[in-house]
């Protein structure tokens, strides 16, 4: 069992090294640039959203109970279409640092449970192998297969799923590989 007062280095520089290849990878690389779709006719839908007077939530249309979803009108609005979800955020510019702090947090939390399973499992002086097999398996279980609800329950279109699915891949190797490489002997 190795403390995780001993894997602090690797959880830290893990979260550093895969917030820098998130960075990369939606910045730089072409990939991600086709995951969102404009709205045709975008400022006559943003008036009308605007004129409902929507707060900061999660919107799902055609609303209804479970009580109503096999009522008739509840089905002609699902036939009808759009069928969607919509977040709405607050007004105003997107708060980017805000969002990129949040996800370097997430990036350490991450790196904590992938300290304290790996630190619970793998001796120390353990191989290389595996300690990258167990930090990849705990990384690659959050940061890859968690966007798999995304297709089955949001709607959201498999390729941009797979696509998080396989960033979600790159940034457990590199997890895997900072506590494989920084493993204390």
């Amino acid at each position: 069992m190795v403390p995780l007062s001993a894997l602090w280095l690797p959880t830290v520089l893990s979260a550093v090294i895969v917030f820098i290849a998130s960075s990369i990878m939606h910045m730089v690389l072409p990939y991600h640039r086709s995951d969102y779709q404009p709205l045709s006719d975008e400022d006559k839908v943003l008036a009308a959203l605007r004129a409902a007077g929507l707060k900061r939530g999660l919107y799902m249309f055609p609303f209804s109970t479970h009580k109503d979803m096999k009522s008739p009108a509840t089905i002609e609005k699902f036939k009808q279409g759009p069928v969607g979800i919509l977040t709405i955020f607050p007004s105003g510019p997107v708060a980017m640092p805000k969002f990129l702090g949040m996800w370097f947090a997430y990036c350490l939390v991450i790196g904590f449970f992938v300290a304290y399973l790996t630190g619970r499992t793998v001796t120390p002086g353990a191989p290389y192998p595996a300690v990258f097999r167990v930090a990849g398996t705990a990384a690659f279980l959050t940061h890859g297969l968690g966007h798999l609800s995304n297709g089955i329950w949001r709607g959201q279109p498999w390729g941009v799923t797979l696509k998080e699915v396989f960033d979600g891949l790159i940034y457990a190797l590199l997890t895997a590989g900072t506590f494989a490489w920084l493993w204390p002997h």
